[in-house]
């Protein structure tokens, strides 16, 4: 699938390398079709990692996709500079006239904070209510996924004993859900987060369903049953290296971090972790963008008005 991306963007050179098709602004002005409008909210602090991840897995269906990137005016980033973010990125501002296919919220290394605490909470709301109304489908990602919960049913998060981090196994519940379509029973996913949200809480919310969780880390995929939103618990996106990378970073930190659970080989944070997570990854987003998105959202997006 061809990806639309601004010309210069680092990431094209690494899905390059990786053969994925992305196409620049002026290639894809000569292609005569409607494309998919696909908005990325990325919330977490190395942006042109997560860029990379979210691309690759966007690159697996025949579909064009013109991807806007947005991010935060009410949060200083940390570990991006202004000048990438006003070369590559939107402010809401900018892009609040328009509508969407769909909407991926990711996650942030905010958990612990209560969402009311959250610097860019009250215009993280407003994202939220203008999604209702301007995308067709969401995809939440981790923190993104308790955040918009909590904001569209009021539904908690809770605090675990000790950081949830590795690798897990999960089952299918629902696998007549068509973003599930092609699942094995059984898949393995990542988790990193301080916190849960209770399997309970969704069974009170009769538009949810729960749609694969794990004994071990608990929910990992919630539904709304009209397609228009799921909150994935885990971090599918995940690149081989990323659990490694952030236990390193806690060790440096002095969090004195536990080894990532069922991640590295013979539980050495010297050995090559085994990547077994990667065909589930690019099924569900193939998945969500096809059965969700392609397949329901109206050709003329003013239209989502009206539903």
């Amino acid at each position: 699938m061809p990806i639309r991306v601004p010309k210069e963007l680092p990431a094209i050179k690494v899905l390059e390398k990786e053969k994925i098709f992305v196409m620049d602004e002026e290639r894809a002005m000569h292609q005569d079709i409607r494309p998919l409008e696909i908005l990325i909210l990325n919330l977490m602090p190395k942006k042109i990692e997560t860029e990379v991840q979210l691309l690759r897995l966007l690159s697996n269906t025949p579909l064009q996709i013109n991807v806007d990137f947005l991010h935060m005016s009410s949060h200083e980033a940390k570990n991006t500079s202004s000048d990438y973010l006003d070369r590559f990125y939107h402010r809401f501002k900018e892009v609040k006239h328009k509508f969407y296919d769909g909407l991926i919220i990711t996650g942030a290394p905010i958990e612990q904070l209560p969402f009311e605490q959250v610097d860019y909470w009250e215009e993280l709301q407003e994202i939220f209510h203008w999604s209702t109304s301007h995308v067709f489908s969401t995809f939440h990602i981790c923190w993104g996924a308790q955040a918009g919960l909590f904001f569209h049913h009021n539904i908690d998060k809770y605090l675990l004993n000790q950081k949830l981090s590795g690798i897990y196994s999960h089952d299918v519940l629902s696998p007549t859900w068509s973003i599930l379509k092609g699942f094995d029973d059984v898949f393995f996913a990542p988790h990193s987060r301080y916190t849960t949200i209770k399997r309970s809480d969704i069974d009170k919310i009769d538009e949810l369903e729960v749609l694969a969780e794990s004994a071990e880390a608990g929910l990992f995929l919630v539904g709304n049953k009209n397609n228009r939103a799921f909150y994935a618990m885990g971090h599918l996106e995940y690149d081989r290296e990323t659990l490694q990378q952030e236990f390193e970073r806690d060790q440096l930190k002095g969090v004195n971090p536990k080894l990532p659970k069922n991640y590295f080989p013979n539980n050495n944070s010297k050995q090559l972790p085994p990547l077994r997570w990667h065909m589930a990854a690019s099924l569900l987003f193939s998945n969500w963008l096809n059965y969700a998105v392609y397949q329901n959202t109206p050709y003329d997006l003013s239209d989502l008005l009206e539903k």
